[in-house]
């Protein structure tokens, strides 16, 4: 039964079944897109150890500015 209630305001892990809403932060950047924006980029994967251990959707993303990574030489020549 889904009452849309929430049942804990700080919930220390999910059961399976259940359903939260969770911010991550990824330790490297990738491309992802809210799902209402661009399904094929808003959709996630959670893995550990080879297993999935969770999925869902991304409902919005924080956009940062480029840069601050490694240039490649072809990004230095294109400058």
């Amino acid at each position: 039964r889904r009452s849309g209630k929430a049942l804990d305001e700080a919930p220390k892990f999910v059961k399976s079944g259940d359903s939260c809403v969770a911010r991550l932060a990824p330790q490297k950047p990738m491309c992802v897109e809210a799902f209402s924006d661009y399904a094929p980029l808003g959709r996630f994967a959670v893995r550990d150890m080879r297993q999935t251990v969770a999925v869902g959707v991304i409902k919005t993303s924080e956009k940062k500015e480029a840069g601050g990574g490694k240039v490649t030489k072809a990004a230095q020549k294109k400058k």
